[in-house]
C-alpha cells in the first residue's frame, strides 16, 4: 500500500504501519487519520497477518494531532468537524483490527498519539519516551475517544489528572499506571519489541483474534466508546469560546517561544 503519511508493510504473519512525517514529529493532520483508518482496513484483508507494529519514523512517535490549524484565524467548521470525527474514526479502526497491535513508543507521545497508543492492543516505550495530552490547555476537549479509552486503561482518577493537568509523564510513570507493558532502555527498544512480536507470532491467529475480540468486548461493557461520535461536537463548542480560544493562543505562543 502507498500512502502520503505512513508506510505500511506487510510480511507473511508481521505487518509494520510506521507514521512518516519526521520534519513534523509525525503530527497527525486529516490526511493521516484517514490513512491510518485506511491502512487498518487493508491490514484487516491480509489473513495472513497475525501482528501489526504501529511506530514513528525520526525522533519521535507522534506529535499528537497536528494544532496548526488552531493558529490564527478561525478554521472553517466543517474542517474542524471533520478533523474530530477523522480522529475518532482512526481510534475506532486501530481498535478493530483484526491482527494484534503492538505500539512502539520513543521520543514525544503527545495528546492525540496517547489515544492511538491506547487503541493499540500492546504498548512498549523506552525509558526516556515523554508523555502528555495537552488539549485542556489548548483550550480544547481531549477528543477521538479518548476519556473512555484512558479510563479503561489507567483508571478514572489519574484520566483526571494527566488529561487536566496537561502535565508531562515519564514512561516509568505510565508503566505504573499500567498504560505501558514494558518500559526498557532505548537501546533495546526495538529487542524488546521484536522479542514481544516473535511470541505472538508463535500461537495460530484464530486465538489470537478471539482473545484479542473477547477482551475488547469485555472492555466495552465495563466502559463503552460508542459515545466518542459526539467528541466533534464538543470539540466545536471549546473552539467557538473565547476563554478556550484565548487560552489555546496562550499555550501556541509558549510552545513557539520554546522553539
Amino acid at each position: 500500500m502507498r500512502f502520503g503519511t505512513i508506510e505500511v508493510r506487510a510480511g507473511g504473519a508481521r505487518g509494520e504501519l510506521v507514521l512518516n512525517r519526521p520534519e513534523k514529529l509525525n503530527a497527525l493532520d486529516q490526511q493521516a487519520l484517514r490513512e491510518l483508518a485506511d491502512a487498518a482496513r487493508w491490514f484487516d484483508r491480509q489473513p495472513e497477518v497475525k501482528v501489526v507494529v504501529v511506530s514513528g519514523n525520526g525522533p519521535s512517535f507522534s506529535a499528537g494531532a497536528d494544532v496548526s490549524g488552531f493558529a490564527g484565524e478561525d478554521p472553517p467548521p466543517e474542517r474542524v468537524h471533520g478533523g474530530a470525527d477523522a480522529g475518532r474514526l482512526m481510534a475506532e479502526a486501530i481498535e478493530a483490527m483484526g491482527a494484534v497491535t503492538v505500539a512502539r513508543v520513543h521520543g514525544y507521545c503527545i495528546g492525540g498519539a496517547v489515544v492511538l497508543a491506547a487503541a493499540c492492543d500492546l504498548r512498549v516505550a523506552c525509558d526516556s519516551a515523554v508523555f502528555s495530552i495537552p488539549e485542556v490547555d489548548l483550550g480544547i476537549p481531549l477528543a477521538w475517544g479518548g476519556i473512555p479509552r484512558l479510563v479503561r486503561e489507567i483508571g478514572p482518577a489519574m484520566t483526571r489528572e494527566l488529561v487536566l493537568t496537561c502535565r508531562r509523564f515519564s514512561a516509568a510513570e505510565a508503566r505504573e499506571l499500567r498504560f505501558l507493558n514494558r518500559v526498557v532502555p532505548e537501546e533495546q527498544l526495538d529487542d524488546e519489541v521484536e522479542e514481544l512480536v516473535t511470541q505472538l507470532l508463535e500461537k495460530s491467529r484464530v486465538t489470537l483474534v478471539a482473545t484479542k475480540r473477547a477482551v475488547r468486548d469485555a472492555s466495552e461493557q465495563m466502559l463503552s466508546t460508542t459515545g466518542a461520535w459526539s467528541d466533534a461536537d464538543v470539540l466545536m463548542t471549546a473552539l467557538s469560546d473565547p476563554e478556550s480560544r484565548r487560552s489555546g493562543e496562550a499555550y501556541l505562543r509558549r510552545m513557539r517561544d520554546r522553539g
